[in-house]
């Protein structure tokens, strides 16, 4: 995903380390380049300007200007903002055990973002760890979307609670919370509508169904390919429902890597999946 931006600032590395002396002129052109890089990997502008802000203030420091191998410094200063970008660490899913009722995870995003998928490919990881997943089809307007998540389910043996025809999401939803209940699931993924675009009535339907079943997770998929774009819809999923991460799918694409390096800057919130 970052072949490019890496193949950029490789570049850019190469003339930094071979600096003697640091001065604010060229530090200033090093960090154009690394600017223009990070534009052309499609970063949002702001989240670009933040960063090279913080990168020139730590690179013009008495200790670097004082080191023996600026250059090298300031390298890896780049390097370990790059890292703070994306989270240095993992963030693990907030779905503790032992708890009498099951707890509830709510899939969102854009149409095409890969929603249904993601949500197979986490109830075979919370499967894997011993856990009792419930895939649940929460999009009422998409029927091919509840079939689906059918095939998928079957493929992995997995559990699923369809109500076809049913255009409530809040009833699926009391249904599906007092099924599993009864089958000892301890797991429920909501697999939610999409939208080309967001809109208000989606909005509303995603905050009916967070307060209704009270999620602990509510992840937003995003496209990794759609850049720019990645960091508008987040801002608004985020405002609207509280997001508590992303998943990033399609990273095997010609992505440039600026939703992955955006998101987390933009929202505050971590990055816990990413897929291919």
């Amino acid at each position: 995903m970052f072949d490019a931006l890496s193949e950029k600032l490789q570049k850019t590395f190469k003339n930094l380390r071979g600096l003697g002396k640091i001065s604010e002129s060229n530090v200033a052109e090093s960090l154009r380049e690394v600017r223009m890089a990070l534009l052309d990997a499609d970063v949002n502008f702001k989240v670009a300007k933040q960063f090279i802000g913080r990168v020139k203030e730590k690179a013009l420091g008495e200790e670097v200007i004082a080191s023996i191998q600026p250059g090298q410094q300031i390298v890896k200063i780049i390097n370990d903002e790059l890292v703070g970008l994306l989270g240095a660490e993992r963030s693990e899913l907030d779905l503790p055990r032992g708890f009498a009722l099951p707890l509830a995870m709510m899939i969102c995003g854009l149409h095409g973002a890969g929603k249904t998928t993601s949500s197979g490919k986490l109830a075979r990881l919370l499967a894997a760890e011993d856990r009792k997943p419930l895939l649940v089809g929460a999009d009422v307007y998409r029927p091919a979307a509840m079939d689906q998540l059918e095939t998928l389910a079957k493929q992995l043996d997995l559990p699923c609670f369809l109500m076809r025809g049913e255009k409530d999401v809040n009833k699926i939803a009391d249904a599906a919370m007092a099924k599993a209940k009864e089958e000892g699931i301890d797991v429920v993924i909501f697999d939610t509508a999409g939208r080309l675009q967001i809109d208000e009535p989606l909005v509303q339907e995603l905050v009916r169904l967070r307060d209704r079943v009270e999620a602990r997770e509510i992840l937003l998929v995003l496209d990794a390919a759609t850049g720019q774009e990645a960091v508008s819809v987040a801002t608004h999923f985020d405002e609207a429902l509280g997001i508590t991460g992303a998943i990033l799918t399609k990273l095997d694409g010609d992505a440039r890597g600026g939703a992955a390096l955006s998101f987390r800057e933009v929202t505050g919130k971590p990055i816990k999946f990413a897929g291919i």
